[in-house]
């Protein structure tokens, strides 16, 4: 079946539905058959057997419905995604989801990815969300800061915490919305530090997680006065659980969605969504405290996360708590600089009494005392520079390009 842009009425949408499920095929013809501004084309059979059928230039949308666990229909798609390029938009459903799967189907560029089984409305919405086009989608790609601690105790939660303040107030025209997001669903602070109520419940969220969507988000979010959005969980010390990665990638995905600049907080503990998070970050930070244990748990987890990582995001190193005293026999910022190498990125200076006022009472650090050492220093770290602010535009939109999303179905 060869579908031209001809063949389309004027004003109206076109999709196109590949499958081998009449179950599905039936389903589909009932949904989108409802509109009278959508013309519903369906190509039944599986995509390695009509792929020399299948023409999508006046589509509007495609669906393909196939088995990922078949070799055959992942290189089918393959060439199908490099004919076609990003227009239309491809969503793709399969009942099978893994990271590996996730991954491929990431570097092939679809525009979605869905499990099935699939609600009509969800997938009406996801239809009409891709068919926006690719400016629509670039547009709201957050920039993803990422906090990892490399020792307990580092100061993870406050840089974090100031960090996100930093972009929130970063707009030329305004605040730029921002979301901060504690991954620590043990032992989490953002919120306390905040004085804030966690809303976050993963457990109601993880039977059904094709419920998340930009409503049910706003139920689960918290908002400081600053306006800074902040997703936590309320803590539960005596409780270790582990989450469907699936549920968290969904979430994580979502937030990155809706936001211009999203900041995570990570746990120490590794767990099988880790990868993902670092993998879709864009800076990429391990915090530690300047103590020679801490340098060496620093550079081990770089160590660590290059070889997990490959080509992903570069972690550089803070040292949180900076000290330098004459005379002192203590370690030297030459000394961190000579054990971290490359990965060395900046000293934040010691203020204590600061930082604890600041915690108490609920409070961003300059509220506390404008323009302290630590915030200047964050600000040299974390908001761009002159010189890369006048950087081409097209560059940045290349690095996005090549970095993996967080997650693969919204």
């Amino acid at each position: 079946m060869r579908i031209g842009r001809s063949n389309n009425p004027a004003g109206k949408t076109q999709v196109v539905v590949l499958t081998a499920d009449a179950g599905f095929e039936e389903q589909v013809r009932l949904t989108f058959g409802a509109s009278e501004q959508i013309v519903l084309r369906v190509v039944s059979g599986t995509l390695a057997g009509m792929e020399s059928n299948l023409a999508l230039e006046g589509a509007t949308v495609a669906v393909v419905d196939l088995d990922a666990g078949r070799q055959e229909e992942m290189q089918a798609l393959e060439r199908l995604m490099a004919r076609v390029g990003t227009w239309p938009p491809v969503i793709v459903l399969t009942q099978s989801f893994d990271e590996s799967v996730a991954r491929t189907l990431l570097q092939m560029r679809v525009a979605d990815f869905m499990v099935k089984p699939v609600s009509p409305v969800e997938l009406v919405r996801t239809c009409a969300r891709v068919a926006k086009g690719p400016t629509a989608t670039e547009a709201t790609e957050a920039q993803i800061y990422t906090f990892l601690p490399a020792v307990g105790g580092a100061g993870v939660t406050t840089l974090a915490l100031q960090s996100a303040m930093l972009l929130l107030n970063s707009g030329e025209r305004g605040k730029s919305s921002t979301c901060l997001v504690d991954l620590d669903f043990q032992h989490g602070a953002c919120a306390d530090y905040l004085d804030l109520e966690p809303r976050l419940n993963l457990g109601e969220i993880e039977p059904r997680p094709e419920r998340l969507d930009r409503q049910l988000l706003e139920v689960m979010l918290s908002h400081h006065p600053t306006g800074l959005a902040v997703i936590a969980a309320p803590n539960r010390p005596a409780e270790m659980r582990s989450f469907d990665p699936d549920v968290v990638t969904r979430l994580l995905d979502l937030v990155s969605s809706n936001f211009d600049y999203v900041v995570f907080d990570m746990p120490r503990t590794w767990f099988s969504w880790t990868d993902s998070v670092l993998l879709g970050s864009d800076k990429l930070f391990v915090v530690s405290e300047m103590t020679v244990p801490g340098l060496r748990h620093a550079k081990q987890l770089v160590a660590a996360i290059e070889e997990r990582l490959g080509d992903g995001p570069k972690a550089q190193v803070i040292v949180n708590r900076f000290e330098q005293r004459l005379f002192s026999t203590g370690l030297r910022k030459s000394d961190i600089e000579q054990v971290l190498g490359e990965s060395f990125a900046a000293v934040i200076p010691n203020h204590y009494n600061l930082v604890r006022e600041a915690i108490d009472r609920g409070v961003p650090l300059d509220e506390v005392k404008p323009g302290n050492k630590i915030t200047l220093q964050l600000k040299k770290l974390i908001l761009p520079q002159p010189d890369e602010k006048s950087a081409p535009q097209r560059g940045a939109v290349e690095a996005k390009d090549k970095k993996l999303k967080l997650s693969w179905a919204r």
